[in-house]
């Protein structure tokens, strides 16, 4: 019997199959698209309940019966919090001051140092548009540009009132359900893991094996990392002298999850803020400020990333700053939240497309596959070579 027929029909179906996977890909991307505004409480609370199912699980195993070890680890998720808020928002309160505070010597250092330094040295004198009547007579020349900021100003303040009603409604959800997350964590993966095709019950707890394993460097271990130079750095350049340390430090921790990028923007905060408090080139501060960079990259390199993070991420830089900045273009706030996930375990579905694809007879071919590199045995002939007495080929009868 003609098996050509069964062939194209099954390649049929296979498609017909993969067609309404995507479908039913681009209709959830789409009610994530419309239902954006009201997803930020229940995101946040999805990450904290899977960050905090593992410590769960470990107190049952311990003894612990499932409420009993939900309610220990949502308290304990709630001190942190308050102990934050307690301790790190007023420092930070007070170094924001302080930055205003000494914003007309921010101004006085632009003005009178910064710009005819440039000025010297390329000959455009940037001074005479930046100069206060020449501002006064732009405004006024574009007066009706003005109002329509002010009437869009208006706008805004006046439907502020909402925006904050609806932030304190999110800020009332968030520990709720989180603890709802905690309690069926497991309920729900179960749940999901029923409905999986049972002849891809394999394939599919491997991808999601691996993805929580990715997922739990990045987003566990990388937390822990921007937590750790966060304070080194904050810690540091407060050491060193810099009255705004504390607050730099904090910047240059959370962008850390970038590779180089925390650290290159906390030195030229640094820097800046170095040489308007010292009103000049102070080379011990300029210098100790390099040492505390440099330190914070050396522990992240050989202990902090090595050790927690590990290097089963895969994520390129580049990667992650275009997934970050389209997950915010096409989801706004929540797609900010999720770009990273969704685009580490996207990378594990990418390397296992790209491990069937080299599999696939599309690539392979009718013909032997032979594998370039690899040393071949004394006295064994290559694939193909004339005078093969070898039995049929890879693929052949």
């Amino acid at each position: 019997m003609d098996q050509a027929p069964l062939d194209a029909n099954a390649d049929i179906a296979r498609f017909l199959r993969r067609l309404q996977w995507g479908l039913a890909g681009l209709a959830a991307l789409w009610l994530v698209a419309l239902l954006g505004p009201i997803l930020t409480p229940f995101v946040l609370a999805a990450l904290l309940g899977w960050l905090g199912d593992p410590l769960v699980d470990r107190l049952e195993r311990a003894g612990r019966s499932r409420p009993v070890a939900v309610t220990l680890v949502f308290v304990l998720m709630l001190m942190l919090l308050v102990l934050v808020v307690l301790i790190l928002v007023p420092m930070v309160e007070r170094q924001v001051v302080t930055l205003i505070e000494a914003l007309p010597q921010y101004r006085a250092w632009f003005m009178e140092t910064a710009l005819p330094w440039v000025e010297q040295r390329t000959g455009i004198e940037i001074t005479t548009w930046l100069d206060p009547q020449r501002l006064f007579e732009l405004a006024r020349n574009h007066w009706t540009q003005a109002g329509g900021v002010a009437t869009a100003l208006f706008g805004y303040l006046s439907s502020s009132g909402f925006a904050f009603l609806a932030w304190i409604a999110n800020l009332v959800l968030l520990p709720i359900l989180t603890f709802y997350f905690l309690r069926d964590w497991d309920l729900l993966v179960e749940r999901v893991a029923v409905m999986v095709p049972r002849d891809h019950v394999a394939t599919v707890a491997r991808l999601a094996k691996e993805s929580d394993e990715v997922l739990g460097a990045f987003l566990r271990g990388q937390f822990i990392v921007m937590l750790a130079l966060g304070a080194i750095y904050a810690l540091g350049l407060t050491l060193v002298g810099l009255k705004l340390g504390l607050l730099i430090g904090i910047i240059a921790g959370l962008i850390s999850f970038v590779p180089y990028l925390g650290a290159a923007t906390g030195i030229v905060l640094a820097v800046l803020a170095a040489l308007v408090q010292a009103q000049g080139f102070d080379l011990k501060l300029l210098v100790l400020v390099g040492v505390v960079f440099t330190v914070g990259q050396l522990i992240e390199s050989y202990i902090l990333t090595p050790r927690i993070v590990g290097d089963r991420i895969g994520l390129h830089p580049v990667a992650v700053i275009f997934a970050i900045m389209a997950g915010g273009q096409l989801f706004g706030f929540v797609g900010m939240l999720i770009a990273l996930p969704v685009a580490a375990v996207g990378n594990v579905l990418l390397r296992f497309a790209r491990e069937r694809y080299t599999q696939s007879r599309l690539y392979a071919g009718d013909g032997p596959r032979i594998v370039l590199g690899e040393p071949r045995p004394a006295g064994e002939a290559a694939p193909g070579a004339q005078g093969d007495e070898a039995g049929p080929r890879d693929g052949g009868a």
